[in-house]
């Protein structure tokens, strides 16, 4: 999480400049301004850029207008219609934030280095930290050195980013060929700190091999990830033990460097500010290193947030295939697929990750959750099979495999075989409340293990206990044990947190018959039918208000209620 004193840095431009707030006063183009508003708010940006533009041509001097498509031409990602419109808000405003980042970025790419620092002293800014890190870039790129140190000291010395401050002075360092100071600040050697990143681990392990040092190279990545790589990470440490030397990748130019700086700010305010706005800075990196593929990764995540599934398919398929983060890609890609309805394509780009990277568990895991939520359950066991052979160590982050795996046995009636996987799972993660929930629920509709499913599920609402389905199993299985006083309050209190669902307000209803209150059993089974429960459910429900509850025990061979409750 973010300091409150970086978020108030980043954000020290006010927000008041990308947003669609003041109405337009003008006649002939209000279609277009007031469609172009309503395809922003719906994070529409082609087509609010399209609206605006032609709303523009109308009214080329509205400074609305001009910042509603800037923020629209910028998240979309289309950078070279976005600057003219920049270039024109800077001449209305010159300490336009969104405008000057824009510009800050073409600066870089033109080479415009003292147009730039002129630019930044004359006011046109966009926040301390940006327009710290950004001098200190240009300054790097005019070849003045001392003064960039200076600057990039000037961004560390200011509460809250001192690790912002000496990560781009390293990377400065880095390109101009101290790598010894780099390393000295990556380590700490030099008296500062440097907030460990995988960026930022990567780049001092580049350092090290460049420096003949493959041997702390290897010890340092072992010493921050272990065991737990990632295709990128097992290729860089094979190089290390194969005594190569690594290339320096982290920075290669002083553009790398400002789209490092526009990155890094994403990052921060990734979970902290408007997906929007954050979407602005990974866009501007992008634009500085078309191949960043933090970046795209960041944008396209950004994008599903936003429901713009169709454009975060895009930039993951901007991911090239021999890209070491190309399964992460794809496994990206798929998931914005399924949530744009496309099922069937995402199954099979699963399918195919699942074939030319068959060595990673998480391929395997996400094709045997794709498998379950169209009920196609051995399918997805066979998957979730295959993730389990790969593990080679137990490890508490496997449970949920395990516990995925135990519903598809479940759904198949290999009940033998799911116990097995949710008592697994819960021997990973003790106290993980859906899987108590999920086996003590089974225990109780199977009549079987009672206690211990009393046991489990009550561990599970003292974990959430706002939980209505879980709420809902205690007052089940309290029924089951014959103790129906108890369970009125619980299966009330379940109906108040999932007050629509049917299986819950069907369960109230049998709770309420069994302590002889009829009519409100009755009415909470009708409500039961309202919300459109299953088939086999709704015949069950019928049924009850047809004859009651003792007759359907009866119809079905259960004990009445009154013969279970005198036990």
């Amino acid at each position: 999480m973010v300091s409150k004193t970086v978020r108030s840095l980043i954000f020290a431009a006010s927000m008041a400049g990308i947003l669609v707030s003041s109405p337009v006063q003008a006649d002939g183009f209000a279609g277009a301004y007031l469609a172009g508003r309503n395809a922003l708010s719906a994070n529409d940006f082609p087509a609010a850029a399209s609206y605006f533009t032609r709303a523009l041509i109308q009214d080329p001097s509205n400074f609305d207008l001009m910042e509603s498509a800037l923020l629209a031409y910028v998240d979309q990602g289309d950078i070279d219609r976005a600057m003219a419109v920049a270039r024109r808000l800077n001449g209305e405003d010159p300490a336009h934030q969104i405008a000057n980042l824009v510009l800050m970025a073409n600066a870089m790419q033109s080479e415009n280095h003292e147009g730039a620092v002129a630019g930044l002293e004359s006011g046109e800014v966009v926040g301390p930290l940006v327009d710290g890190l950004a001098l200190a870039w240009f300054q790097v790129a005019q070849g003045k050195m001392s003064d960039a140190l200076a600057s990039f000291d000037k961004v560390s010395n200011q509460p809250g980013l001192q690790g912002f401050g000496y990560y781009h002075k390293a990377l400065a360092l880095t390109l101009v060929g101290d790598l010894e100071g780099a390393e000295a600040i990556f380590s700490g050697k030099a008296g500062v700190t440097v907030p460990p990143t995988r960026r930022g681990i990567i780049a001092q392990a580049e350092i090290l091999s460049q420096l003949e040092r493959n041997d702390d190279a290897l010890a340092l990545m072992d010493a921050v990830f272990g065991n737990d790589l990632d295709p990128s990470l097992t290729d860089i440490r094979a190089r290390l033990t194969a005594g190569e030397t690594l290339p320096l990748s982290a920075v290669r130019n002083t553009r790398d460097g400002l789209a490092e700086v526009f990155f890094g700010v994403a990052g921060a305010l990734s979970g902290e500010a408007q997906d929007g706005y954050t979407l602005i800075y990974t866009r501007m990196a992008e634009y500085l290193r078309p191949g960043h593929v933090d970046s795209i990764l960041l944008t396209a995540q950004l994008l599903e947030n936003l429901g713009r599934f169709d454009l975060a398919t895009q930039a993951y398929d901007r991911i090239p295939d021999d890209a070491s983060v190309f399964h992460v890609a794809e496994l990206g890609r798929a998931n914005a697929l399924r949530q744009s309805g496309n099922t069937q394509a995402a199954i099979e780009v699963l399918e195919q990750l699942s074939q030319s990277h068959a060595d990673l568990s998480q391929v395997h895991l996400a094709l045997g959750d794709a498998y379950r939520r169209m009920e196609r359950f051995d399918d997805a066991s066979k998957a979730y099979n295959r993730a389990v052979a790969l593990y080679k160590t137990p490890e508490q982050s496997q449970w949920v495999t395990y516990y995925t795996r135990g519903i598809t046995h479940e759904r198949m009636k290999r009940w033998d075989l799911a116990e097995a996987d949710f008592r697994t799972a819960l021997e990973l993660q003790p106290d993980q409340p859906q899987v108590l929930n999920y086996l003590g629920y089974s225990f109780v509709e199977m009549q079987i293990n009672l206690d211990e499913a009393l046991k489990m599920i009550e561990r599970a609402v003292t974990a959430r206990p706002d939980d209505g389905y879980i709420t809902d199993s205690l007052g089940w299985v309290m029924y089951r044990l014959g103790r129906y006083g108890e369970a009125v309050s619980i299966m009330e209190r379940a109906t108040e947190l999932m007050a629509v669902d049917p299986i819950v307000n069907d369960h109230l209803g049998d709770v309420y018959w069994a302590v002889g209150r009829r009519r409100e059993a009755e009415f909470q089974w009708s409500r039961a039918m309202s919300f459109e429960p299953d088939e086999e459910d709704a015949t069950r429900i019928r049924r009850k208000l047809e004859v009651g509850l003792d007759q359907v025990l009866e119809e079905e061979g259960a004990d009445p209620i009154s013969i279970a409750n005198d036990g």
